[in-house]
This record gives C-alpha cells, structure tokens and sequence, in this order.
C-alpha cells in the first residue's frame, strides 16, 4: 500500500507501530467554556491470546450529568486494523446521541473490493472500494504511524461504509499545548472531512483540528472544531503509558 505522504510524496510500508496494546488517553470535553463530559481511546488486541495479531482502537464518549439534561450522548466506536496497519478490516459504532439511536457494522472485503454497511439489522449497503482503506476512526491514528512535517500535506483513502472519498490532511506549525499534566509541543492537522456526529457536526465555516505530540509516539493531545452549538474541545488529561513533556 502506498499512501500520499505528508510533504506531498509517497509512505510505504507502516513502520515499527509507535502506540501498544493496553494504550490508554483519556479527554476532557468542553463546549466553549462548560464541562461536558469526557471521552477514552484505548488500543485492544483482537484476540487477547495473540497481542501480535489485528488492533482494535476503540473511542468512548459519554456527557456529564449537566449535559445530559439537554443532550445525552454515549457513544463508543471501534475499528479493527490489520497488524501493520495498512488496512481497515471492520468499524463499528453504538452511537445513543439524543434522540438518535444506532448500531452501525461496516465489513471490508479487500477480495470482493466491497464495504458492506448495515445499520439496524437494514440490508446491507455495499460500496466498491478500490484498495486498502482506513475508517473514520482509525485514520486518526494513522498519523501517529509517521513524523509529522509542519506544512504537509496527506491523502488518505477512506471509507465509512456508504462512501469512499480520498480525505487531504494538512499539517500546521509545531505549537506549545497546555495540558493538566504540563506542556508539550504539538503539529497540528487539520482534515477536510465532516466526521463528527450529532451535536458535533462541523458548522458550514467550521473547522476540525487534532494536534499531536511533536515526539516518537505523536498522541493526540486535543482535538477542536467549531460545530452547531459552539466550539467543542477534547483534551487530554490522562496518558498510560505517560506522555513525554517538555
């Protein structure tokens, strides 16, 4: 698999993965200045008898008591990768946002050239794909895989299971992030995507940006974009294995 790489040339293989099985971040969630809620990526084995097989990212999202008043969300969603992550295999998603109730699948058959989508037990939706492709979720570690350039750029082929689309990424210029735990430097991107769900859609001049760490293992330490209610900011408050800081 060759994928568009973030100076604008070519990226082979993925190397040596720089996140683990048993990786944990945890986030606090903000709507302009309120609390909201908070939110977990972990890093799963597929097989717990085999850590060396596929990886299961799995994202978790739920609003505090004070939100829940108004717009209730717990919502957890997984992809399943290919051992060197070249790949997405399966996504899923259990999204209760609101009033909004669904359970999504989405199966990629590399041999048929086909993501098959079923929401709800619905018949399935097949979309052709035309190689390798990553989910909504798992593209954002993809970037994890390889140094960030500041003002790069990447393509990526992706699918949610109803489309494929190539997403450009660009990176910015390495800043200094505050966290609770202290300061690091981070590159932050910026996708052309609308990939948040609910509440948290993007506003029509609306802009997704997920920053990560300027190191080896490039964690994602927060992500923000404008959505319908407001700005939405996700940070990092807690990091197991320990984020480096500077």
């Amino acid at each position: 698999m060759r994928v568009g790489g973030l100076c604008g040339g070519e990226l082979d293989q993925p190397v040596s993965l720089p996140f683990q099985v048993g990786e944990r971040l945890e986030y606090n969630l903000k709507w302009g200045f309120f609390p909201v809620g908070s939110a977990v990526m972990e890093v799963l084995p597929e097989d717990s008898q085999d850590t060396d097989g596929p990886k299961i990212i799995r994202f978790s999202v739920r609003t505090n008591s004070f939100a829940d008043t108004f717009y209730k969300v717990r919502t957890q969603i997984s992809s399943t990768i290919d051992p060197l992550f070249t790949r997405a295999l399966r996504y899923e998603k259990s999204q209760s946002e609101g009033s909004t109730r669904r359970e999504i699948v989405v199966d990629y058959d590399y041999d048929r050239g086909e993501a098959r989508y079923v929401q709800n037990d619905s018949s399935p939706v097949v979309t052709s794909i035309p190689g390798p492709v990553f989910d909504p979720l798992s593209i954002a570690y993809f970037f994890r895989l390889h140094p960030l350039q500041p003002g790069g750029e990447t393509r990526l082929p992706t699918c949610d299971g109803k489309r494929f689309r190539e997403v450009i990424v660009r990176a910015g210029q390495r800043e200094k992030i505050k966290l609770p735990m202290g300061k690091v430097v981070a590159i932050g991107t910026t996708p052309a995507m609308e990939n948040l769900g609910g509440v948290f859609n993007k506003s029509p001049k609306g802009m997704l940006r997920v920053w990560y760490s300027d190191d080896e293992r490039r964690v994602p330490v927060r992500v923000s974009s404008k959505v319908i209610v407001g700005s939405f900011t996700a940070t990092l408050t807690s990091a197991n294995p320990p984020l480096l800081l500077k």
